[in-house]
């Protein structure tokens, strides 16, 4: 995750990407897909944001945000109304 924590976006979400591809459990897989959907968020893509969060909760319906990232401006909101319409 250090390319996502540098702001790398790009190549983190290549990483992410590859990763799932090769197979992740499916607590790596949640979270995999919850900073793919960070990164379409804060790139403007919603729509992309949505399907990531979507596939994370098909993981784990159970899967919440953190506080702190529950409460950001750009994947706070689009989380609850994934989470919202199941």
């Amino acid at each position: 995750m250090s390319k996502y924590e540098d702001g790398q976006y790009s190549q983190a979400s290549t990483r992410l990407q590859s990763a799932l591809v090769a197979g992740l459990t499916p607590a790596e897989a949640v979270r995999a897909h919850k900073y793919l959907a960070f990164i379409h968020c804060t790139s403007k893509r919603e729509r992309q944001c949505r399907a990531e969060f979507r596939k994370a909760l098909a993981l784990d319906p159970s899967f919440q945000l953190n506080a702190a990232e529950a409460g950001h401006p750009m994947w706070g909101p689009v989380f609850r109304e994934v989470k919202q319409r199941g």
